[in-house]
């Protein structure tokens, strides 16, 4: 059952209670208070396949099951690292051995004990297998992870490996129980869709289409944390009903907002908006079409340098994303600052793609067509950019046939069956180019996993770069690598970079104490009554 009760003024405040064991939520305003129950309602737009955040980089699983996990560590607003799971580190032998303590006072939700043994099975058997993004830069840097005991854990790398604690936060490295997934298929595990975690939230329920439900961990290990009783996301996928439903007051925070929604949202006075652009999912992230370079004549850099400036970037980031993005320059979002110099926008020139085009053999045909290309992308979210770039496309002579489809299922034919001319993703770069931009480009990182190199780009200068960048420890010497490893991308083209997005939130101005950055968004959240 799932219900409510009108407020005043036409709007809605859930409250969550229990009746006949079943978990409603109801009640009004007037009885909510910052020291009554309460219940925050966010919204998503799609239903995640799971709420297994370490076998995945898929935003919607990791900004949902943020608030159910812990990493070693915590990130601050400005990233700087603090006690998570692990209490104090010690960085030894010159950035080649990292000993952390953890917590002696952590248990999982269902009362076992959190061990060292949690960890190393959650990096050997989730994270190093099936995750993009920590696979692909800890994988090829690791000689090992140790549990000498059951409260230390020691990570041993090859070479110094400078940005291992901006990647152990439950946003990137969430540790999941053993206990729970040993001896099976971590993709498979029934616990996915009914979760168990150490984090301040614990799964209540999942109606499928309709909710998810957490309610707060009362033996959570940092005190005072998790203030609010109960978090409901509701699954709408129209942005428009999220709007609405966020203006009336039925739910409290957008983890992301649209840009045709942003000028009414700016203009609703219990409404606020911040941009912060770190947070589940990764952060600093680039809307990137992938193309099968296994695919002729995808294959031929010729033909994705042409189609790369058949693309006007600037109309996508202006009139599509109606100041919510900005036009690529490349790989990196601008933001991070990772490189030693700032790449131009990419170049919008049909004149130039009509050359290429020719050199690659590709000529236009009678009606005009010279290429025809099927885009797989998932829905909802991706439409609109479809049509756009279908009517861009068609100016150059390419025609761009859609093959919309839920968002799970163009996960798994871009990623898994690799059966495409071209996808979609917003590649987050997260807190460090090792940890985001690395997974999309290095050839080992070719496999049946979601958000890796889908597109099959193989370059060993741009591997080996990347692993010398990852040991370098000297931070201008970093920037030297990412801006040589960015010249090469960009005369490469493997993808094709279109936007850098904004990390734009939205709530109700009577919730206070959002931390925004976080995975754990909620967990200092409090409820202001009016």
């Amino acid at each position: 059952m799932f219900s409510r009760r009108k407020r005043r003024h036409g709007s809605w405040r859930t409250v969550s209670v229990v009746a006949s064991g079943m978990a409603v939520v109801s009640s009004s305003l007037a009885q909510v208070s910052t020291r009554s129950p309460s219940t925050i309602v966010a919204v998503t737009g799609t239903d995640p396949a799971h709420l297994n955040s370490a076998i995945t980089t898929a935003g919607g699983v990791h900004t949902i099951a943020g608030s159910l996990y812990d990493g070693l560590v915590e990130l601050d607003s400005a990233g700087r690292p603090l006690p998570g799971l692990a209490e104090r580190w010690d960085v030894k032998d010159g950035g080649r051995t990292y000993v952390f303590h953890l917590r002696r006072d952590v248990v999982w939700h269902d009362g076992i004990r959190f061990t060292s043994r949690d960890v190393t099975y959650t990096f050997t058997e989730m994270l190093l297998k099936y995750s993009a993004r920590a696979k692909a830069g800890l994988e090829p840097a690791l000689s090992g992870i140790d549990a000498p005991d059951d409260t230390t854990v020691i990570f041993r790398f090859k070479a110094p490996y400078a940005p291992l604690l901006k990647r152990l936060t439950v946003d990137e490295t969430p540790i999941l129980p053993r206990h729970l997934y040993e001896g099976t298929d971590p993709l498979t595990n029934p616990h996915n869709a009914s979760p168990v975690g150490t984090g301040p939230y614990r799964f209540v329920e999942w109606v499928r289409g309709d909710r998810i439900v957490f309610a707060r961990n009362p033996r959570y290990f940092i005190k005072g944390r998790a203030r609010i009783d109960r978090v409901v996301w509701r699954i709408l996928p129209n942005v428009t009903a999220q709007t609405i439903a966020l203006e009336r007051g039925e739910v409290d925070y957008l983890g992301g907002v649209e840009g045709s929604q942003l000028a009414r949202l700016r203009a609703a006075p219990a409404v606020r908006l911040a941009r912060h652009p770190a947070g589940a999912g990764g952060g600093w992230c680039v809307n990137t079409l992938v193309p099968n370079l296994h695919r002729h004549p995808l294959d031929d850099a010729r033909v994705r340098r042409a189609l790369s400036l058949s693309i006007d970037r600037a109309f996508l980031a202006s009139r599509l994303y109606q100041g919510t993005a900005s036009p690529a320059r490349g790989p990196f979002h601008t933001a991070l600052g990772a490189t030693d110099r700032v790449a131009a926008p990419l170049a919008f020139d049909s004149a130039r793609a009509d050359s290429l085009f020719a050199a690659a053999g590709i000529v236009r045909r009678a009606g005009g067509s010279r290429l025809q290309l099927r885009f797989s992308y998932g829905t909802p979210g991706f439409e609109a950019l479809a049509e756009t770039l279908r009517d861009q496309f068609a100016r150059a002579g390419v025609e761009l046939v859609l093959d919309p489809m839920d968002f799970n299922a163009a996960v798994e034919k871009v990623y898994i069956k690799q059966d495409f001319d071209l996808g979609v993703a917003s590649y987050c770069n997260g807190a460090d180019p090792d940890i985001g931009v690395k997974r999309v480009y290095d050839s080992r990182n070719i496999l049946p996993i979601p958000f890796g190199n889908g597109a099959a780009y193989r370059n060993p200068v741009v591997d080996s770069l990347f692993d010398l960048a990852a040991a370098t420890l000297d931070p201008a010497r970093r920037k030297q690598l990412y801006g040589r490893l960015q010249r090469i991308l960009l005369d490469d083209v493997p993808y094709l970079w279109l936007v850098e997005t904004d990390g734009l939130r939205a709530w109700r101005a009577e919730v206070r104490g959002l931390r925004i950055w976080s995975g754990h968004t909620f967990d200092e959240a409090t409820i202001v009554a009016h």
